[in-house]
C-alpha cells in the first residue's frame, strides 16, 4: 500500500466520525454554548488525530526509504504460533565530528606524501658516488602530517612531523620526528614575531616549499651551504601591508637569532649563535599577465661552531679522498659566513629562477685548541628554466648546478636536469620524473678513482591532504 492511499483512507475515516460527531449538535443541542462546547471537543478530535496521521507518514516514509536505499535490518518476532521475519530500518549511527579543545579560530589538518624511484648513479648529482655511493631503490621520501590554526589573539601556529626521517640511529632506517613546531604573533604585519623549530630565512631554493620545487631534489651548492631548519626565534614583516597593500610585496625582511646546530636538538653546541638575514621584493606582479612577477632576494648568515658540529645539515659538503661528498662535521672549532643572491622570474607559461651562494668557513682557536682543518670557501650556483607544454598540466624543465666545494684544488661538481612534471590535480596529485648527468673534476684530474661521469633518474609521485 502506498503512502498517498493510506493517507487517503484515514483522511475519510477522520472526516466521517466528525461529520457523525457534529450532526447531532443540530438536532439534541439545547443552546448554543452546548453546541460550541462540541465543536471545541471535535476540532480538538480532529487535531489530535492529525498529528498522529503526519507521525505515520514520516514512519512510512523513513521505512520506505530505509527499504530502497538498503539501510535496513532483518528482524525475527513471534506472535504465538510461528516465527516472522520483518525488515526494520536499521538505527542511523551519530556523526563523527572533531573538536577543538581551546578557542581556536580556525584548524586545519594536511599533509602530503611523497614517494621516490632512484636508478642508476642514484644521488651522484649530490657528490654521492665511490664510497658514498647509494644503492638503487624505492623511497620513502617524505610522509608528513600537520596541524596549521589561529587564535583571536593574533597569534597562528604549525605542528608538523615527517615519519619518513632517519631515527637518528641508523640512517637505514626512518622514524616518526618533528620538522616544523612554530608560533606565529601576527598582529602587525610590518613587524611579527616568530619562535620554534623552522627553516631559517637562507636560500631560495631552501625556502621553496617541498611540494611546489619544480625538481625532484634540491641542487647541491644548496644542500652544502644553507642551514635548513633551526630552533631560534625572528622578527619578520612586511612594511607595505599598511600604508600601501596593493604593493605589499615590494619589501620582504627577516632577521633571525638561531641555535645553529640542526633541528631537534635540546642543547647549543656553544654559548654563541647563529644570525641569519634575508631580504625579498617582487619588484612587479601581474603586469605580463595574470600570476606574472619578478621577485629578488639576498640573504646573509654568521655563526661560530664548536667541533662536531654538522655544517651542512641538508646535504653534502665534505670532499672525500676518492672525489666524493659527505656531510661535513667540524674536526675543530669555525666560524662561518655566508651570503647568497637568487631571482625569480615568471611570465605567463614560462619561469627562470637563478641562485647564486657563497660561504666561508675559518678555523678558530678555542681555549689555545687550534682547529684540526685548513680555511676554504664553498660557492656554487644554479640556473632553472621551466615551461608549460600543457597549460597548468605538463611542464619541461631544464637545470644547470655548478659547486665548487674549495678543500682538494680541482674539486668541482657541476650537473645539467631534464624533467618533465605532470600536474593531475595541481600540486595536490603530482608525477614527476628528472634525468641528470654529472661531471666530477676531480676524477676527471685523477683517473685512478675510476669514472668521472655519472648518470641518474629519479622519479616521484606526491600526493597532498
Amino acid at each position: 500500500m502506498s503512502i498517498k492511499k493510506h493517507c487517503l483512507n484515514r483522511g475519510v475515516l477522520v472526516v466521517s466520525v466528525a461529520l457523525l460527531t457534529i450532526q447531532p449538535l443540530d438536532v439534541h443541542s439545547a443552546s448554543d454554548s452546548e453546541r460550541l462546547e462540541k465543536l471545541e471537543r471535535a476540532v480538538e478530535q480532529l487535531q489530535k488525530r492529525n498529528a498522529e496521521l503526519e507521525a505515520e507518514v514520516r514512519s512510512l516514509k523513513k521505512e520506505t526509504a530505509a527499504v530502497s536505499e538498503g539501510k535496513f535490518k532483518t528482524k525475527v518476532k513471534y506472535d504465538g504460533k510461528t516465527y516472522v521475519e520483518q525488515a526494520v530500518p536499521a538505527p542511523e549511527k551519530p556523526p563523527l565530528f572533531v573538536q577543538q579543545r581551546g578557542p581556536e579560530l580556525k584548524l586545519v589538518l594536511g599533509g602530503f606524501i611523497q614517494i621516490n624511484f632512484e636508478d642508476s648513479d642514484a644521488f651522484a648529482f649530490n657528490g654521492n658516488f665511490g664510497q658514498s655511493a647509494i644503492k638503487d631503490r624505492f623511497r620513502l621520501r617524505r610522509a608528513r602530517v600537520n596541524l596549521t590554526g589561529d587564535f583571536a589573539e593574533q597569534f597562528d601556529f604549525k605542528v608538523e612531523g615527517d615519519f619518513g626521517q632517519n631515527d637518528g640511529t641508523n640512517n637505514n632506517r626512518t622514524a616518526f620526528s618533528s620538522t616544523d613546531i612554530w608560533l606565529n604573533w601576527h598582529q602587525f604585519p610590518a613587524a611579527q614575531i616568530k619562535i620554534g623549530q623552522y627553516k631559517a630565512p637562507f636560500g631560495l631554493d631552501q625556502l621553496t616549499p617541498d611540494t611546489s620545487l619544480y625538481t625532484i631534489e634540491r641542487t647541491l651548492p644548496t644542500g652544502a651551504i644553507t642551514p635548513d631548519r633551526q630552533i631560534g626565534i625572528e622578527l619578520w614583516g612586511k612594511p607595505f601591508t599598511k600604508i600601501w597593500p596593493e604593493q605589499k610585496d615590494l619589501l620582504t625582511y627577516y632577521a633571525g637569532i638561531f641555535n645553529g646546530n640542526g633541528k631537534n636538538t635540546t642543547v647549543n653546541d656553544n654559548n654563541n649563535f647563529m644570525y641569519v638575514g634575508r631580504l625579498e621584493s617582487t619588484l612587479f606582479k601581474d603586469v605580463f599577465g595574470k600570476g606574472s612577477f619578478l621577485k629578488l632576494g639576498a640573504d646573509v648568515l654568521n655563526s661560530r661552531d664548536d667541533k662536531g658540529t654538522n655544517i651542512s645539515q641538508s646535504g653534502n659538503l665534505l670532499v672525500n679522498s676518492d672525489g666524493s661528498l659527505s656531510p661535513f662535521t667540524l674536526p675543530g672549532a669555525d666560524e662561518r659566513t655566508a651570503w647568497s643572491v637568487d631571482a625569480w622570474l615568471k611570465l605567463g607559461p614560462f619561469d627562470l629562477i637563478g641562485e647564486y651562494l657563497q660561504e666561508h668557513v675559518n678555523g678558530r682557536t678555542v681555549n689555545g685548541v687550534p682547529s684540526e682543518f685548513a680555511d676554504f670557501t664553498t660557492d656554487g650556483y644554479y640556473v632553472t628554466a621551466g615551461y608549460f607544454l600543457i597549460p597548468k598540466k605538463l611542464q619541461a624543465i631544464v637545470q644547470w648546478q655548478d659547486l665548487n666545494p674549495g678543500q682538494k684544488g680541482d674539486d668541482g661538481l657541476y650537473s645539467i636536469l631534464g624533467g618533465l612534471n605532470y600536474y593531475i590535480r595541481g600540486d595536490d596529485l603530482k608525477l614527476m620524473v628528472n634525468y641528470i648527468h654529472t661531471w666530477s673534476d676531480f676524477r676527471r684530474a685523477n683517473p685512478e678513482f675510476g669514472q668521472d661521469e655519472f648518470d641518474q633518474v629519479l622519479g616521484r609521485i606526491q600526493v597532498m591532504f
